[in-house]
């Protein structure tokens, strides 16, 4: 499992190279211009302050723990997350190694009424491009796939087409290096998510968000990503001043996501 990040990156980019061969940039841009307006994510998940807010995944698997549900309908997922409190819906669509799809999100978008998040490795502004025209609403950008002026020039591309953006990071070199540019280029646009799992070894620790809490300067956009589990692990960073976590793998595993989702919300 050593540097997994490394390698789905490698793969992603040759990927986007080929995305673009088979649809050129200015086909995806004209699909992304003429796509439908995008919800608004940010205040989606920021609002009402204080308030828990919940960005529910739909995902089939991943690296680390294979296909986590067999049964995998991702709008009947997501319907059932939006029908029991979710704020938000995150949505997998890398292929390879999380077997998820771009039409997952475009399927989403048509049978909810919440935002949606493209939740993939995000290295060229193809991409970013690509999740408008498939109706996404947010897109993440993972700190340890960029660099400085990379993860600038996508923030400003987003904003432009009006896409919130999820900047997530694990380490705390990565939380220094963005957070003079959370914010940028506009304040509603952009949210700080710190992931509790490695993704480089995939390992997960809950506290790993509380342990750099510190180094935030606005708790108020800041999303708590995997490792939560329980009302408990909710209510652990609710204490704390994290209102706003992103959950997936847990409710993936549970019979019926929604009863699971309104339990994890429930207070202990």
């Amino acid at each position: 499992m050593a540097d997994i990040l490394a390698r789905i990156i490698a793969d992603k980019r040759v990927e986007v190279e080929r995305a673009k061969v088979a649809e050129p940039l200015e086909a995806i841009r004209r699909r992304a211009a003429d796509s439908e307006p995008p919800r608004n994510f940010f205040a989606a998940v920021t609002r009402p302050k204080g308030e828990l807010r919940v960005i529910a995944e739909v995902k089939k698997a991943s690296p680390s723990a294979g296909v986590i549900r067999p049964d995998f309908n991702p709008v009947a997922i997501a319907e059932a997350y939006a029908a029991n409190g979710a704020a938000a819906i995150s949505c997998l669509t890398d292929q390879k190694y999380f077997q998820g799809s771009l039409e997952y999100v475009a399927q989403i978008k048509k049978a909810v009424p919440i935002p949606v998040l493209r939740k993939d490795f995000i290295v060229d502004p193809y991409q970013i491009y690509e999740a408008r025209a498939a109706g996404a609403d947010a897109v993440l950008l993972i700190a340890e796939c960029l660099g400085e002026a990379e993860l600038l020039d996508l923030l400003i591309l987003a904003t432009e087409l009006r896409l919130t953006t999820l900047v997530e990071v694990h380490d705390i070199e990565s939380l220094l290096k963005v957070r003079p540019h959370i914010g940028f280029p506009h304040p509603t646009y952009t949210l700080l998510g710190i992931n509790n799992r490695d993704l480089r070894t995939m390992t997960t620790d809950l506290s790993h968000t509380l342990r750099l809490l510190s180094l935030v300067d606005d708790p108020s956009i800041l999303v708590s990503e995997s490792g939560i589990r329980t009302p408990q692990d909710v209510q652990r960073l609710r204490e704390a001043g994290v209102h706003r976590v992103l959950v997936g793998e847990h409710l993936m595993r549970q019979p019926d996501v929604g009863v699971a989702l309104r339990e994890l919300m429930a207070k202990p």
